[in-house]
């Protein structure tokens, strides 16, 4: 699986960067309808950060998976 760097807008509630709302990816911004599953990865180990997953469903139907 190929993995692009894209930019993420998050809402920022109990904590910062909680969720994303928005992203724009391949030249195209594209507003999050809803969260659709999330998972989190490490973080207890100290070698391992914590790593947050996304599959989300955005406006206009398509799922994409934000890590």
């Amino acid at each position: 699986m190929a993995y692009e760097t894209i930019k993420v807008e998050c809402y920022s509630g109990y904590r910062v960067n909680e969720r994303p709302v928005a992203f724009t990816f391949q030249d195209r911004h594209w507003e999050v309808r809803e969260i659709v599953d999330r998972w989190y990865e490490g973080g207890i180990d100290p070698s391992r950060p914590e790593i947050r997953y996304f599959k989300v469903r955005t406006t206009d139907g398509r799922i994409f998976l934000l890590k």
